[in-house]
């Protein structure tokens, strides 16, 4: 689907790269792979949710995988993790009894936005974004850019214009409208931030992580951009 008739998040989506058969997977890659609680399947770590046993055997959420105790990892979606929270998961899988919060996928929720917005902040220090229409635009046209980030209450003619840039280059960046211009300027040290592209590398690579399992909770774009033209 490459028409302009198609929604904003599929028209701005890289494709998927092609899956690695498991018989051929490394030691490496297989040491970073987990079992879902729920599904039992196993996956890449990055693709799921980490949780711990916390003070009073309350389960809590750990993005970062480096908080202590033994690992209960959960497919990164709302519905995994509510089906985990609801129907004791957590508890069979650790031989132990635990409590989990009603509002445990709204929380992981939270904690991945913050963290996907803080990652920008750091991406800054790191000079792997470019900000501003005129240079943004420009990256874009190069196709050195992974993510396009606009602001969800930026004005709809310069979004649009930036889209267009992005449909004329071979690989398309990809699309995240979450942030208002204030949480974007605030998290970059800078004055209305509206247009905003993570450059492709490495750090592109790992912050993209972030934003697919944001991506189990919540919409990447408002509803609004998808009926646009």
């Amino acid at each position: 689907m490459t028409t302009d008739a198609v929604p904003i998040e599929q028209d701005a989506s890289l494709p998927e790269a092609p899956q690695e058969p498991r018989a051929h997977r490394t030691k490496a890659q297989a040491d970073r792979e987990r079992r879902c609680i729920v599904s039992g399947e196993v996956v890449p770590e990055e693709k799921l949710i980490r949780f711990v046993a916390g003070p009073g055997g309350v389960v809590v959420p750990d993005l970062a995988r480096k908080l202590p105790g033994r690992g209960l990892w959960v497919t990164a979606n709302r519905e995994a993790v509510t089906t985990a929270a609801k129907k004791g998961a957590f508890s069979r899988a650790a031989k132990a009894k635990l409590s989990a919060p009603a509002d445990l996928a709204d929380q992981v929720e939270r904690l991945l936005t913050q963290r996907v917005l803080d990652g920008l902040g750091l991406a800054r220090r790191a000079a792997d974004l470019t900000f501003g229409f005129e240079k943004a635009g420009a990256a874009i046209s190069a196709g050195k850019v992974s993510w396009m980030v606009e602001a969800s209450d930026g004005a709809d003619d310069g979004r649009r214009k930036m889209l267009q840039i992005a449909r004329r280059v071979p690989r398309r960046p990809r699309l995240l409208g979450i942030f208002t211009a204030d949480e974007l300027s605030l998290a970059l040290g800078l004055g209305n931030v509206i247009h905003l592209v993570f450059l492709a590398g490495r750090g592109a690579d790992r912050w993209t992580q972030d934003v697919e399992r944001l991506s189990g909770f919540r919409s990447l774009i408002p509803t609004s951009w998808r009926e646009e033209p």
